[in-house]
């Protein structure tokens, strides 16, 4: 047992090694925080034991707990460069399209500090093959009695009530959902994931039922108030285009740009509305974001572990999305996305969500669009030019058969990599530094001409709308800022001074907010069709976007859609990483938050009906789905 001790205590420090990308800080950790250390010891140390007696080789044990350690820590780090955030319980949805997720992630190489923690797991593998020749693991019948009450003993203290007793004996908070990197920096990656896993659902409302339900919605009308449900006399076309990784790289400091990358957005943005959009992803995790945009739930709104884009089918439709006020008013709802169908389970959700055509990149390029030259001259992915291009044709298609289109476009072409080949070497506009070397300009240079093309993009397609008589609005967002990490393994944003490390854990709020910002505009071809004064500027997020769209068609509001859109004047975002509220101004939580005693009771409110509708009996799912009043 000691033997498999110290297997799981070399395992922990290694996955720590290379999680946090030094062995100093993980000793330090290791040194800070003990009771973890040795839970996770524990955890691999049983790992281990329990293959040795299974198999009588100790050795194969700790070759696997060693493994597995690697796996882990080697996908929390490339994770945290990319995004700032480490491994979750969520992440593991994706497993069946690690392919895919691998093919769109760019090189990832494994950082010189990892190959120096692996070296220790091979070591500490090999003492044990030596050592274990002096060792005995007894009887084939007591190996499998041992390995029998090793089992029971983790089926006991590994989930469940058990495991909120064996957290309380290490110090560990079973029962609080915890921001994931908080929960990393404080008790490592190995725990912080158990301890999600093991979190209870959640929490019944106090006297739920089918009149308390009944309570809920009629305090919601009281707050709500009316709300119109008339057909607007204008249905304009809608363009809502979620644009890969686009955001304003101009107001990056200690960067020294040859020309403006955005262009066309600056100028745009005097003709509409426009501002900073809150997400709740950096680098990574768009079709988390276009479900929460749709839906208007977050991970935070569902159990802990629950990845959003692969619930129940059923989920999908319990509740009308953005599009489906569309659809009902006799909207053609389409979406066109720039790459495969592969990823994020598109192909089983947007149906449910009220889409009628979904559109990948081999139907954009089988459309009549008579363009010159490689569909994909935008480098690895399908060009924001063929983009909008296919945007204009099928709402141009639409409108012949006299129907308004609701079109949600995803670009690509401004995807990770960041490779400087990645266009040939063309990039458009210059940038120097005196804080980047040239191999990092280099990866900055590839990201400005992604953005540059996306803004081109964006140019093309309202000088044809302007062309246009049918009335248009254009809603454009970036989903999240890009992974740009350098050479040595930081980030563009650690190297110009804007956060400290890859770990968001170490960020103040004011840095968690300035990072997990983009850009969006609200632009029509004819002005009367904006719901404030071009030139605008106003924040938005994850949750006012939506209410958002809708208001620019004047689309009526089921109960639901009315209760997330009065939320949205009071959060832009809430998400278990940080909320902003609608001033702009950024907390860690709610709790902390400035909101009125109606905000707060309406996000109570809020609770109690999505746990009725994803978790309870569906008391007011009906009528949720009707307007306030009814």
């Amino acid at each position: 047992m000691l033997a498999a001790l110290a297997v799981g205590c070399a395992a922990t420090f290694s996955m720590e090694w290379i999680a946090r990308g030094s062995g100093r800080v993980a000793l330090g950790w290791c040194v800070a925080s003990p009771a973890p250390f040795l839970l996770t010891a524990v955890f691999y140390g049983s790992g281990a034991l329990f293959l040795g007696l299974v198999t009588g080789r100790l050795w194969i044990g700790a070759l696997a707990s060693g493994t597995v350690s690697v796996i882990l820590a080697l996908v929390s780090w490339f994770k945290s460069i990319i995004n700032g955030t480490p491994l979750t319980v969520e992440d593991f949805g994706l497993i069946g399209q690690l392919d895919q997720v691998m093919g769109v992630a760019g090189d990832l190489t494994v950082p010189g500090s990892g190959w120096r923690a692996i070296a220790l797991l091979v070591v500490t593998v090999l003492v044990t093959a030596v050592v274990g020749h002096w060792l005995t693991m007894g009887s084939r019948r007591t190996r499998f009695t041992l390995a029998t009450a090793l089992l029971v003993l983790g089926l006991c203290f590994g989930v469940g009530p058990g495991a909120m007793l064996l957290g309380s004996a290490f110090s560990v908070n079973t029962q609080d959902r915890i921001q994931p990197s908080i929960a990393y920096r404080d008790y490592g990656l190995a725990v912080g994931l158990w301890r999600d896993a093991c979190l209870l659902a959640n929490r019944e409302p106090e006297n739920y039922g089918p009149e308390y339900m009944d309570a809920v919605v009629a305090r919601l009308d009281e707050l709500l108030g009316g709300a119109s449900t008339a057909p607007a006399s204008v249905r304009p076309n809608v363009i809502f285009i979620l644009s890969e990784s686009f955001y304003d790289m101009t107001s990056l400091p200690k960067l020294k740009l040859s020309a403006d990358p955005m262009e066309n957005y600056h100028r745009l943005s005097q003709e509409g509305i426009s501002g900073r959009f809150f997400s709740s992803y950096l680098g990574y995790g768009t079709g988390y974001i276009e479900q929460s945009i749709f839906t208007g739930l977050t991970g935070k709104d569902l159990e802990p572990g629950t990845n959003i884009c692969f619930r129940p089918d059923e989920e999908y439709s319990l509740l009308d999305s953005v599009a489906t006020p569309f659809q009902k008013q006799g909207y053609e709802t389409e979406l066109l996305h720039a790459y495969n169908d592969s990823l994020y389970n598109r192909t089983v959700t947007y149906p449910r969500l009220g889409f009628d055509r979904l559109l990948f990149s081999q139907d954009i390029q089988a459309l009549d669009l008579n363009i010159q030259g490689s569909p994909y001259a935008g480098g690895y992915y399908l060009s924001d030019h063929v983009f909008v291009q296919a945007l204009l044709n099928r709402m141009d298609a639409a409108n012949a058969e006299g129907k308004p289109a609701f079109l949600f476009g995803i670009s690509m072409e401004n995807h990770q990599p960041f490779n400087p080949e990645k266009f040939g070497y063309k990039c458009q506009i210059d940038v120097s530094s005196d804080i980047l070397d040239e191999d990092n300009l280099a990866i900055t240079r590839v990201m400005l001409e992604g953005l540059t093309r996306a803004d081109q993009a964006l140019g093309e397609l309202t000088d044809a709308l302007r062309e246009r008589e049918e009335p248009t609005v254009v809603v454009f967002f970036g989903d999240h800022r890009p992974n740009l990490f350098m050479t040595d393994g930081g980030t563009v944003y650690s190297h110009l001074g804007l956060c400290e490390g890859n770990n968001c854990a170490d960020w103040t709020i004011e840095q968690v907010a300035d990072l997990y910002s983009t850009n969006y505009l609200i632009w029509a071809n004819d002005a009367a069709l904006l719901k404030a004064p071009a030139g605008t500027v106003q924040d938005t997020g994850i949750a006012a976007i939506g209410p958002a769209v809708l208001d620019a068609a004047d689309m009526p509001r089921t109960r639901y859609w009315a209760m997330q859109e009065r939320l949205a004047q009071a959060l832009l975002i809430n998400t278990d990483l940080y909320c902003v509220t609608a001033d702009g101004t950024p907390y860690w939580n709610t709790t902390d938050a400035d909101l009125s005693d109606e905000d707060r009771e309406l996000l109570e409110l809020r609770g109690a009906v999505i746990y009725d509708i994803y978790y309870g009996k569906r008391y007011c799912t009906e009528k949720m789905n009707q307007p306030v009043g009814s």
